[in-house]
């Protein structure tokens, strides 16, 4: 293999292309960057704008390498995208003015990118030679704009006036961007969300640019935001980026004594293409002989256009990388197998990271379905609290999907597994930690999605035990004001609503259900459903509504904890749960609610001493067998006791 890497390097024309996505930013990606103007970066994202200042101050966040746009060689033009996510807090003191904008710049030359402030010159045409193209996102009225400009996302082309803009409202709420230019047709599009009316909306410009005729080849970028003694807090959450490679003519303008060098790279190439294809008929050979081939994903072509319409940051990466990043899928690598297929953990080069892939089983049924909603709503989604999709892939019959590696495993393991024993204060912050992956999923993003599948094996856990929502393989998307029009059955034995059982439709009050039962879980490390040799089924919520009922609520709490844990938060977080799986849907919180509870900025609620009974259940009690997904076989729950 080294030799073979030798001949790689030796022989394929040298290409230069950047990729990385920081879901989660920390000091430990400092080397990452080139700051200035007071920038930093925070525990948890990017201050482009500096901690304290006085007068104007151009904060400026630039990515260590360059970024080769174009060939001046072969002419040829490369392709990026790049999504992020910031937030533009206005300062409380400021009584009369915003302050000038926040951009994200291609420039010839970093240090003269002044983050959207008015101009030195009188004049908005850049004079001095340096070039740049910028999308700005400035709430500011600058003396050269009109009215209509004020409040603006604009594209800018050596100029400081924006050529195409369109209206943008700043609320202080973080705003996603997806930037992408297409080599091909030449346009720079921008997508952006503003909040209006309580609502996200998606907005977006465009303009159609040649970068080889305003640009020079290589070309730093990054962020910049400049400020006076009034400002903006201007915070970079999450940031992808990814280039196309540029394939360089490396023939053009040799002297034809280098002809014999020329041929003799060709046989060397053609040579080395044969071994390869080798070497991936072999890799391939070896993995069909380990189970049947599943059919092809159709057309190739409408697949990808499908799912890369879908993804705005996650990359496609090759079978061949992936197999490479997991020492070929090898069972010492395997992080666990769920219903759909194995996860394995993987490093990934070119991205300095560990990764986890998930390898979709060739004789789950639903395995082609579940990959591809699961990379049209994941790939689209960015919160702090959701495990984020760093790439995807299909080839020859192969479905693989790649996540940031959650370094503590899944809730599950750690409650019934006795992987550690999570403290208190631990198992408090992943409760509300999942509360607010469902707030942004229902409610904060710009379409209501319904996860359909939200138990302790899909939370994940990061290094610091932060909780991370994972698995949407069953997740939909929906119009939020449709947030309950969804009809296919969905879910889990044990965490599904009793509406999703009886008329098969799903919605935010049935995700709520399922957070309930998880946070009952959290707090007594027992699953949701257990079976004593031949005794009864004990249904979780079931049995912690009895002891809500005499009042002996502390008799639920994980025994492991001993005395170690804080009453009022157990109370609350029991209570709460309990809120969450009532039986009725209408009587269920929100979302929103749950965090004002949790956070001790709402009272409790007063529930009904014994769990009440739906009034859409007959008297009679349907079955329950290994078969059937019917959560509710519990008697008192089908009874009224």
């Amino acid at each position: 293999m080294g030799i073979l890497a030798c001949f790689l390097l030796i022989l394929i024309p040298y290409a230069a292309s950047i990729s990385f996505n920081l879901a989660n930013i920390s000091p430990n990606d400092k080397d990452m960057f080139i700051l200035d103007g007071g920038a930093y970066i925070s525990e948890d994202a990017i201050q482009v704008t500096p901690k304290n200042h006085s007068g104007m101050v151009i904060g400026r966040v630039t990515y260590t390498e360059r970024l080769h746009i174009w060939d001046k060689r072969s002419g040829e033009l490369a392709s990026f995208s790049t999504s992020f996510s910031f937030v533009k807090l206005s300062d409380p003191e400021r009584r009369h003015r915003q302050d000038d904008g926040f951009i994200f710049f291609l420039a010839q030359n970093s240090s003269l990118i002044h983050g959207a402030m008015e101009p030195k010159s009188d004049t908005t045409v850049n004079d001095s030679g340096d070039r740049y193209v910028w999308v700005e996102f400035d709430p500011y009225c600058n003396t050269w704009e009109n009215s209509s400009q004020c409040d603006h996302v604009g594209i800018n082309v050596n100029s400081d006036s924006s050529i195409n803009q369109t209206k943008w409202l700043n609320t202080g709420r973080e705003c996603q961007v997806l930037i992408k230019y297409d080599s091909g047709t030449k346009n720079l599009s921008v997508s952006f969300t503003s909040f209006r009316n309580n609502n996200f909306e998606r907005d977006g410009v465009a303009h159609i640019v040649d970068l080889r005729n305003e640009l020079p080849e290589w070309v730093a970028f990054g962020f910049s935001a400049a400020s006076f003694e009034l400002f903006d807090k201007n915070t970079v959450e999450s940031w992808m980026f990814n280039s196309s490679n540029l394939q360089l003519d490396e023939n053009a303008g040799l002297p034809p004594n280098k002809l014999g060098l020329i041929v003799g790279l060709v046989v060397g190439k053609s040579v080395l293409v044969t071994l390869l294809v080798i070497l991936a008929y072999l890799l391939w050979n070896k993995k069909k002989n380990n189970g049947d081939e599943v059919e092809e994903l159709g057309s190739s072509v409408v697949m990808n256009h499908e799912l890369e319409m879908g993804a705005t940051g996650p990359r496609k990466f090759s079978y061949l990388e992936l197999a490479w990043a997991t020492s070929g899928f090898a069972e010492k690598e395997k992080l666990g197998e769920g219903s759909f297929g194995g996860v394995y953990k993987g490093f990934l080069k070119d991205l300095r990271t560990y990764v986890a892939v998930k390898r979709v089983s060739k004789t789950s049924q639903q395995g082609v379905k579940e990959y591809a909603s699961e990379v049209r709503i994941i790939s689209r989604l960015r919160h702090r609290n959701l495990v984020q999709l760093t790439g995807w892939c299909h080839e020859k019959g192969e479905l693989l999907l790649v996540y940031e590696y959650m370094e503590n495993g899944s809730l599950d393991s750690h409650l019934f597994n006795a992987k550690s024993l999570l403290t208190w204060g631990t198992r408090y912050q992943i409760a509300i930690g999942l509360a607010y992956a469902l707030l942004y999923l229902h409610e904060e993003w710009e379409q209501c999605v319904l996860h359909r599948d939200i138990k302790s094996s899909n939370v994940m856990l990061d290094s610091n035990f932060n909780a991370k929502l994972g698995d949407f393989g069953l997740a939909k998307f929906v119009d939020h004001e449709k947030g309950s029009q969804i009809t296919s059955l969905a879910g889990t034995l044990g965490y599904m609503a009793p509406e999703c059982v009886t008329t098969g439709r799903t919605s935010k009050e049935s995700d709520v259900f399922s957070f309930g039962v998880v946070a009952l879980e959290i707090v007594c490390g027992r699953k949701s459903i257990n079976c004593k040799a031949q005794e009864k089924l004990i249904w979780l919520p079931e049995w912690v509504w009895e002891l809500y009922g005499t009042q002996t609520l502390l008799e639920a709490v994980d025994p492991r904890l001993r005395s170690e844990f804080d009453e009022g938060e157990v109370e609350r977080l029991m209570i709460v749960g309990l809120w969450c799986v009532h039986p009725d849907s209408q009587f269920r919180p929100s979302m929103r609610q749950v965090i004002q509870v949790l956070n001790s900025k709402a009272s409790l609620p007063i529930l009904p001493s014994k769990m009440p009974i739906p009034s859409y259940f007959t008297t009679e009690t349907p079955s329950f067998d290994g078969s059937n997904v019917i959560l509710l076989a519990s008697s008192s729950y089908l009874h009224g006791r």
